[in-house]
């Protein structure tokens, strides 16, 4: 089984109306020997992630593999922190110049789906843990459950469908710029 952590959890003040900050969850998955980090973000510094995986006795060297929920700049601006990892995002797995592409079932923890509305290139991380089904979704949810409705949606219907699909799916979400909560399904 997999193991997953919240190495900073994220916020974003673009469904309050104040002035906008954002920062994604940015998530560990270890699984089968790997270490992935999913959505690098936007941060003050990125010492705070090369010392949040300090804190999981990793360097920025030990990471195999960058995921990306989506490509909106808040969740992928700091994937340079990895030049020796490889990236998988909606069109494929990126080593240095290669492209090859992925498979739904990525190995035998990690699943990973296809969940447009966001953003065209949206993708879920499903992945098996002893606490259950974790989906790392990125965008899908920004907190929570909310915003009910995504004004950076670029189809709120195909949004609100893969919103159903995920929270049937997964017994936890790690959302967009939240923390890990119940799916309720």
């Amino acid at each position: 089984m997999a193991k997953i952590k919240i190495l900073i959890e994220g916020y974003t003040t673009a469904d309050s109306g104040a002035e906008e900050k954002s920062c994604p969850t940015i998530s560990l998955i270890q699984s089968e020997g790997l270490n992935i980090v999913v959505d690098p973000g936007v941060l003050e510094s990125q010492k705070m992630l090369a010392d949040a995986l300090l804190k999981e006795k990793l360097t920025v060297s030990d990471v195999d593999f960058v995921f990306l929920t989506h490509s909106h700049i808040d969740h992928f601006r700091n994937i340079g922190m990895f030049p020796e990892a490889k990236t998988l995002e909606f069109w494929g797995i990126w080593d240095k110049n290669k492209v090859i592409d992925w498979h739904e079932d990525f190995n035998g923890d990690i699943k990973i789906i296809k969940t447009p509305g966001h953003s065209a290139d949206s993708l879920t991380f499903l992945v098996k843990t002893e606490q259950g089904l974790v989906a790392v979704c990125g965008d899908v949810f920004w907190k929570e459950r909310f915003p009910e409705n995504d004004p950076y949606a670029v189809d709120m219907e195909k949004l609100k469908e893969n919103r159903q699909k995920v929270l049937s799916i997964a017994d936890w979400i790690i959302p967009g710029h939240g923390t890990m909560s119940k799916s309720n399904k």
